[in-house]
């Protein structure tokens, strides 16, 4: 085991990119970009944006963006609504489909991470994870 913190760090992107890639493989909506994911978390978690908005927090293109609400919204994941405090402008909202999806995505990204910890680590090596998570967490700090 490696004490250096930069191999550490290696290791740690490394391992975390490939569990998050596992996570993305297990989801039900595999046909949703991981553009759109965010689209539909940050609506579901923070209520409705404009496109411009949505381009601005995310530090990229409107029309990188309007690509993926026109997806989005193609698919009844999403809906233009107007904005009460200016009718000239939509606001993007979720739908009841769109909050549907990412429960599947995270329900399914749970259970599969749940049954590898359960059935590939020992009860010693489970609590070594949990003790570590609480690490991970000061990294974020």
């Amino acid at each position: 085991m490696a004490s250096d913190p930069a191999a550490i760090a290696d290791e740690l992107q490394f391992v975390v990119g490939a569990l998050v890639r596992r996570q993305r493989a297990v989801s039900p909506a595999a046909a949703v970009t991981l553009s759109q994911v965010s689209i539909l978390k940050r609506l579901d978690r923070d209520g409705p944006y404009t496109v411009a908005d949505l381009a601005r927090l995310d530090k990229i293109t409107h029309q990188s963006i309007t690509v993926s609400v026109t997806s989005l919204v193609e698919r009844s994941l999403v809906r233009r609504v107007p904005d009460p405090h200016d009718q000239r402008r939509k606001l993007l909202v979720i739908t009841a489909d769109g909050q549907r999806l990412l429960t599947e995505r995270r329900e399914a990204g749970h259970d599969n991470l749940t049954d590898a910890i359960a059935s590939r680590l020992s009860r010693t090596e489970q609590a070594h994870l949990s003790g570590a998570l609480g690490l991970l967490r000061r990294l974020l700090d």
